[in-house]
């Protein structure tokens, strides 16, 4: 699978509480959580934000509490894929129960800038920087958690294998 998008660039420790405020924690509908999705790490973001872009961050993408809100903001506000230097070990887990890709990619962290357009191959694990003219090697998913991830996330995936 192939993403293509434009970057959104966050530094170190975007914990859940940056990624989706706990005061709206009170709804669980994904297009709402969308509308306010990163809006305190930049308020900018829930009306920037096209389908199909990509958040690239720093290191420790996710800390803080064990929110499943936290990916489905993401998600449901558009974006393909997350790309980071590292994620919480419980956001990287919830990100694959909802379907949402994420990437660790150390060394292509530095090189890359806002606005830059990327294209992903989940599969290959490969990210083009069709900005600069570079390609970087990012860890691909085991078949399983591609599956997962290509199905929607875990219950789609267990849906299907149960049928």
């Amino acid at each position: 699978m192939k993403l293509t998008g434009k970057v959104h660039k966050f530094g170190s420790d975007v914990d859940t509480d940056a990624i989706i405020p706990a005061r709206y924690l009170n709804t669980s509908d994904p297009a709402e959580l969308a509308r306010h999705c990163m809006e305190d790490a930049d308020p900018a973001f829930p009306s920037q934000v096209k389908q199909g872009d990509i958040i690239v961050a720093d290191k420790n993408f996710g800390c803080g509490s064990s929110r499943e809100h936290a990916p489905i903001a993401i998600k449901a506000a558009g974006v393909s894929c997350v790309i980071a230097r590292s994620f919480a070990r419980i956001f990287y887990r919830n990100s694959i129960n909802i379907g949402l890709p994420i990437l660790e990619c150390p060394q292509f962290i530095d090189e890359v800038e806002a606005g830059d357009k990327l294209e992903v191959d989940l599969v290959r694990g490969e990210i083009k920087n069709l900005s600069r003219g570079k390609t970087y090697l990012a860890e691909p998913f085991p078949g399983f958690m591609q599956d997962i991830i290509d199905k929607g996330g875990l219950i789609n995936y267990v849906r299907e294998k149960v049928r």
